[in-house]
């Protein structure tokens, strides 16, 4: 076991300011965590009230079992680069380096591994929670491969996180399951004319975990228009003939239309490391907006600051100044609404979404990341059948409003639509459901009675006025 005394000491002492943090504040008081970065899309204002400086550290790797301890505001970048060198990595690791651990347990996150591993929160060992009432409860998984739920003193605490986004507390410190991980990764982007075609490809490597007789560990698409979808199948192997860069010049998402190809199928060659972060660079193709692709605005802008969190630091200043509404109105379009959405269908309605995405929408690209759920366990606030595949789709960008139209017109289509197809939404940014709608999505009765059970007083926010009516 790899341990750093100091963290352990400082771990302590935030944890020691945090649940202060808390007791201190007057009981109708909006609680909300003091961070320095945040990958949400409710833009809705207010200061955080409680600190967390100090609870972003990993604590310790143990390379021999594979797990790693690790306080809840750290992110992914920090824990990746903690792993990494001992050939270890999160089972998933969600696309943007600033995502935290329990941000992801709490709030979903998915990648390309979730095919095989389904998301963050099914390889939490165990956790230490800062509920509601002040107190810090710890909960255990059940044994790997088990069906039953967590075990310890809470079992329903741990099982009710996911998708709660700190409205039932806040996970302090997690251990969590590792994978291991060779230097390079293979990468196959395959090309389809039809969404039909590539869900069925999708389903296929879910099924089988394997494209054309070669292993997949990673998989993941992006669609660039109604006849032009790409499958990429990423295999970790021990060498590589050469290596491509997209931290630089090169942007990753256009090498996938770009490349050569061979009957359809273009290779390239990435690092472990490069290959977790692939879409952070660019945001997926986000920063295009920002003016960040140009080629002479890209030899400007500082290599340092082509990162997620600093274009998304721009998107929040846009909101703020309403830059982008005044200049869509001077085009001559009532004004833009924001849709930004990851949503998930079961793999056999994909095509059925993205015809009415292509036809009412219209944004593109678009991301596709195939997920199947880990285990049998339940997870009643972000409920998956896991005798199934799902895709999750991606897309991230401004649809025009007609005169007339609801400031939230395209999201609420995309929620009535997804209803009809067995699907459902991550709540990270805007939502239109009603209350009962919500309820059914989102495991209503389950949700109140952990809410009740473990923030009797309402300390922390509710699930359905944080994520939806603000």
């Amino acid at each position: 076991m790899t341990t750093v005394t100091d963290a352990e000491t400082a771990h302590r002492r935030a944890v020691d300011a945090v649940r202060a943090g808390l007791a201190a504040l007057p009981a109708d008081a909006p609680v909300r965590l003091r961070k320095k970065t945040s990958n949400l899309f409710r833009f809705r204002g207010g200061a955080g009230g409680l600190t967390v400086e100090g609870l972003d550290r990993v604590l310790a790797v143990d390379p021999e079992a594979r797990t790693a301890d690790v306080a809840g505001m750290t992110t992914y970048e920090h824990l990746v680069a903690a792993t990494l060198p001992y050939g270890l990595m999160p089972l998933v690791v969600p696309q943007l380096k600033t995502i935290t651990l329990g941000g992801a347990v709490v709030g979903l996150g998915i990648e390309s591994s979730s095919f095989r591993n389904g998301l963050p929160h099914e390889s939490v060992l165990d956790a230490d929670v800062l509920t509601g009432t002040g107190d810090i409860l710890s909960t255990r998984a059940p044994a790997a491969g088990s069906a039953g739920s967590a075990s310890g003193d809470h079992p329903d605490l741990l099982s009710g996180l996911p998708n709660s986004y700190g409205t039932l507390g806040y996970a302090l410190r997690l251990t969590i399951e590792l994978a291991p991980v060779r230097p390079f990764v293979r990468l196959r982007h395959v090309r389809f004319g039809t969404a039909e075609e590539v869900a069925q490809a999708l389903a296929e490597v879910s099924a089988s975990r394997t494209w054309e007789g070669q292993r997949v560990d990673f998989c993941d698409g992006v669609v660039f228009s109604a006849d032009e979808h790409y499958m990429t199948v990423g295999e970790m192997v021990d060498t590589a003939p050469y290596l491509s860069d997209y931290t630089g010049q090169q942007i990753y998402y256009r090498s996938i239309q770009e490349l050569p190809r061979n009957s359809g199928v273009a290779v390239d060659f990435l690092t472990i490391h490069d290959y977790l972060w692939r879409w952070d660079t660019d945001w997926f193709w986000c920063s295009r907006a920002l003016g960040v692709q140009h080629p002479v605005v890209r030899r400007l802008w500082p290599a340092r600051y082509r990162r997620s969190d600093v274009y998304r630091r721009i998107v929040a200043l846009d909101r703020r100044t309403g830059l982008s509404q005044a200049l869509a109105r001077r085009g001559g379009v009532a004004g833009v609404e924001p849709v930004i959405q990851d949503v998930e269908v079961p793999v056999d309605r994909l095509a059925e979404f993205l015809a009415f995405f292509h036809d009412e929408i219209g944004i593109s690209p678009i991301w596709l990341c195939p997920l199947r759920q880990r285990d049998r366990r339940s997870w009643p606030l972000y409920p998956l059948d896991p005798d199934t595949t799902y895709v999750n789709i991606g897309f991230w960008s401004d649809a025009p409003l007609a005169e007339g139209q609801a400031p939230d017109h395209h999201n609420r289509r995309i929620e009535q639509v997804l209803m009809g197809l067995d699907g459902h939404k991550s709540l990270y940014s805007t939502a239109s459901y009603t209350p009962d709608e919500f309820d059914a999505l989102y495991g209503g009765t389950t949700y109140r009675d952990l809410k009740a059970r473990y923030d009797p007083d309402g300390r922390l926010p509710d699930l359905y006025t944080k994520t939806v009516t603000g």
